[in-house]
This record gives C-alpha cells, structure tokens and sequence, in this order.
C-alpha cells in the first residue's frame, strides 16, 4: 500500500476528531492491543495535537489472557479489580473519553471451559455496572475502532497467502472507515452522519407502534413503547460535544418494548461473543423473553449468555442497516460484531440504551422498565439482516407501511 504511514495518520485523525472528539483539557484513556503499538502511536500523537490533557493507554496481549484461562485457579475468574471499575468511573465522573481498539481473537477461547469465560465476564460486568450506565446515558465520551491484528486477519482473510492477510485487513478497515489517499476522511464521515441523521428523523416522523420481520426462519413482532427514539451515526454527550461510538457505522437504531416482543428471528451472521463462535442463532420470543433457543453450532456459549441476569433474555436494541451498506458490498465475514453489525440489521440481548427514550438518561433502573425499557448487565447484538428480510412498519391506527423489502429501504 503506498503511503501505509500516511494512511495511519488520517485514520488516527479521523478517531480522535470524530470518534471520540477530543477537546481541549480532556483526558483521554486509549485500550489497545499490543500488536497494534504502531497505530495506537498515531493516535496518542493525534490526541495530544487535538488539546488532551493527558494520553494514557492500556494495553491487552490476548496470549496473556489464554494463558489466564489455561493456568489460573477457579476462583479467579469471579474477581474483578476494584481499582480497574474506580479507575473507569473517575474517568467518566471527570469528563474523559475512551477508545477502545476492540479486535478478539475469534478463536480465542477454543477449548476453554465456556463457564469460566461466562464467569469472568458477568464479574466484569458487575464491577462496572456503574460505568456501564455512565456509557448508556453519555455521561462519558467513548468510541469502539477496529486495527489489525494478526489472528484476526487469519480468520477474516484466510483465503489469501499468509503475508497478505494483515495488509488486506488494512485496506478493509480504510475502506469501510472512509479513508482513502486523496479524500479528508472528517469530511467524509460528516456527510455521512447527515445522510444517517436523514434516515433517523424520517422514522421518528413515522411513529410506527410496531414492526413485523419476516424472512427465513424470521416470522417476529415487535412493539415499540412510547415515546422511543431512533439515533443514528453519533450522539451528544453530557458536556454537549458530537461523539461517533461505533466506528465503521451504518446503522440507525432504537429500542423495543420489553415486553412486546412475540415469534421466531433467526441469525444470518456468525457472532463472536467474548471470544467465542455461535453460529446459526435460533429464538423464540414470548411477551419479549426468549422462551426456546438454538444454534447450529456455540450453543453452550448462548446459554452462557442468558444466565448473566434475568435482562439477558430481553431484547434491548433494534437496529435498521441496508443489505447493501458499503460493508455488506464487501460480501465477506468479519467475525466482529462492530463490522458484522453494519453490514445487517440486528437486534441486541440484553441492556436498552437510555438514550433511545424521551428522558431516558434522567430515569432509574425502575423508571426504565416502567417505561419499557430493557435492564441488563449485558449487550450483545446478533445479525439478522440479508437480502430476503421484509419488514412493515404499523402506523397508530392499524395501517401498514413496507419499511424494509429485499433487505433494503423501501
């Protein structure tokens, strides 16, 4: 690739500007995986040239991890670090921001005990419970970017010869981030969020009360409490700074009524969950909770998921994404939910954002499931998306609009 350093600029500019939006005097924490050191760089450098006050990064060596799951007594998997969940709250209390390169391994996790992974993440979980609401109502800036790592460029990639894989998951993340070497990627990201904002305040116009999937092994209903919202693209947070969380994103997406979720959906997309491969998800929701499950193959690891609170069989997130978003033209897999998630509409398990409902973000735990809201430790999202989906909106007064057809808008 010509200009790879370059390259790496622009897309560091791009995260720091736009995802995160460093401002000046503002704290910024970066969670980084070893092998992406060189990038990582370019983004301290971008930070500091935006006005941080101070650059700390955390890094994570996924070998460190396996090892921890080979070598570590039982009880080791239900402790937390304490300092780690002040250290995150400290940070939000105070304004920071978070950027997280977040890259697993698919395979991470192959032969491992799936209760001690499920054990370690409900403990996480509970530990930065309050961080979590922190992130849920903006209280605190964050940003989830992807950057190459090898094992992931094996899976993705393993069609090509060895010493492509890393380069070609390069030009992968460039394209689907919208960096090329002759455009300004900020600009490009900011027409790009209008034309999602576009797409936003057309479904809030629509008010639909309910949704109705159909596709194969898909045949759902799902009813909408009052007063949600759809967002897309970024969000504002408390200080009233533009922040873009997921990046790549094509989505716009909102919440369903905790209990209004009835029928069968089907998974389309394979989901790497914590590190773990569950493929062929299969659900049977009954007044919004998950009554049956199924999956072709990780079954054991979806089973994990719905023992981490009663909210785990909830649906918290829909989310609306053409069959033909720039990373569905890619037409391959990239077993991570922040791609895969773009590339198809999907709905989450697990926690509602507070965001996502008319004064959501001043509202407690109660307030949010009065509202019909969902409350959860977790958040899991799962495809559904391709190019079979239908789906109708229904309007007040019983009339049914095509919203979705051929997995596309209509």
């Amino acid at each position: 690739m010509k200009n790879f350093n370059r390259m790496l600029e622009k897309y560091a500019e791009l995260v720091v500007k736009v995802g995160v939006n460093i401002q000046p005097g503002q704290v910024l924490l970066v969670q980084a995986p070893l092998e992406t050191a060189d990038f990582t760089r370019h983004v301290v450098a971008k930070a500091y040239d935006a006005g941080a006050k101070y650059v700390q990064v955390d890094w994570d060596d996924e070998k460190i991890t396996r090892i921890r799951y080979e070598k570590a007594p039982d009880d080791s998997f239900g402790f937390y670090p304490k300092w780690t969940a002040d250290m995150m709250e400290q940070l939000a209390e105070g304004g920071g921001a978070v950027l997280h390169i977040k890259v697993p391994d698919p395979e991470l996790f192959r032969g491992i005990d799936s209760s001690k992974v499920s054990t370690a993440v409900k403990a996480a979980a509970v530990a930065r419970e309050k961080y979590q609401a922190y992130v849920r109502s903006n209280k605190v800036t964050w940003s989830l970017i992807k950057a190459p790592t090898k094992a992931w460029a094996d899976k993705v990639f393993a069609d090509l010869p060895e010493d492509e894989r890393v380069p070609a998951m390069w030009e992968a993340v460039f394209q689907m981030n919208r960096v090329t070497e002759d455009n300004d990627p900020v600009a490009a990201w900011k027409e790009h969020i209008r034309t999602l904002k576009e797409k936003q305040e057309h479904m809030n116009n629509k008010r639909y009360k309910a949704f109705h999937y159909r596709a194969p092994g898909t045949d759902l209903h799902v009813d909408m409490p009052d007063g949600y919202l759809w967002l897309g693209g970024g969000d504002y947070n408390e200080a009233g700074n533009y922040f873009v969380a997921n990046m790549p994103t094509e989505e716009i997406y909102t919440m369903p009524h905790r209990t209004g979720v009835n029928g069968t959906v089907t998974s389309t997309l394979p989901l790497n969950l914590n590190g773990r491969l569950v493929e062929g998800i299969k659900l049977t929701f009954k007044d919004g909770k998950v009554v049956e499950y199924d999956a072709d193959s990780g079954r054991e690891h979806l089973a994990s998921l719905f023992e981490t609170d009663e909210g785990a069989s909830y649906l918290g997130e829909m989310a609306l994404v053409p069959n033909d978003s720039p990373i569905s033209k890619m037409k391959r897999v990239f077993f991570n939910t922040g791609i895969d998630e773009n590339a198809s509409c999907h709905f989450a398990l697990g926690s509602s954002y507070p965001v996502n409902i008319e004064g959501g973000t001043k509202l407690s735990k109660e307030e949010l499931l009065a509202r019909g809201a969902n409350v959860s430790l977790t958040h899991v999202d799962f495809m559904v998306g391709s190019a079979a989906l239908e789906i109708d909106g229904i309007l007040p007064d019983g009339t049914i609009e095509p919203v979705f057809r051929n997995g596309v808008w209509v």
